[in-house]
């Protein structure tokens, strides 16, 4: 069987809990697309230029540490908006998506570049502030001494260069599913998701 389920949305909306909660209850695959880039971006930072850095990852750089720090993050963001880079990472994800067994990719660009035809299209997203207080609140807890309005700014400035880029901007796609999760608790965001599969098996 192969079933893909896509998930966009912008950072700290709750898709990667979303997706990761809908892989290991439908038993599919799992990509969090947004670590290839965030890869990309770690080499990037180490000095390799960032085709050949997408052109070269392996298993291993998707595994190493440091992948979820802000700076990581922000490079992530600026190595994304490169053309090239998209399309050599392209091959990759279309591979996965139809895994047998069925699979679940979240990112920024699935329903609408990746999986144009994926079975199911989610689009998980929230205000800027209940994203930036999502944020705050994980670096707080992983020690990393920020304010709220420097991670406000973050959201706001990562939003802007993935909502305009000229290539795969970050937008619902025309039949994606809609899920606002500002005023939902993540066990309610995530009965939603799984309703929502579930009514597309």
């Amino acid at each position: 069987m192969r079933f893909t389920v896509a998930i966009d949305g912008p950072a700290a909306a709750g898709k990667g809990t979303i997706s990761r909660v809908l892989a290991q209850r439908f038993g599919f695959a799992h990509l969090d697309t947004g670590l290839l880039y965030r890869a990309v971006g770690r080499r990037v930072m180490a000095g390799e230029d960032a085709l050949v850095a997408a052109r070269s990852l392996t298993a291993a750089d998707l595994a190493g540490p440091g992948l979820r720090d802000p700076e990581v993050a922000q490079a992530a963001s600026r190595v994304a908006v490169i053309p090239e880079v998209r399309a050599a990472l392209v091959d990759f994800q279309r591979a996965f998506a139809r895994s047998e067994g069925g699979a679940v990719l979240d990112g920024r660009d699935i329903g609408t570049v990746i999986c144009p035809g994926a079975e199911v299209k989610l689009f998980v997203t929230a205000s800027a502030e209940v994203r930036a207080r999502r944020r705050f609140d994980e670096e707080r807890v992983a020690g990393h001494e920020v304010s709220f309005d420097a991670v406000l700014d973050d959201v706001r400035s990562r939003d802007a260069r993935d909502m305009n880029r000229a290539d795969a901007p970050l937008r619902p796609a025309e039949d994606a599913i809609v899920i606002d999760t500002s005023e939902m608790s993540v066990d309610e965001a995530v009965a939603e998701a799984v309703r929502l599969v579930e009514a597309r098996r």
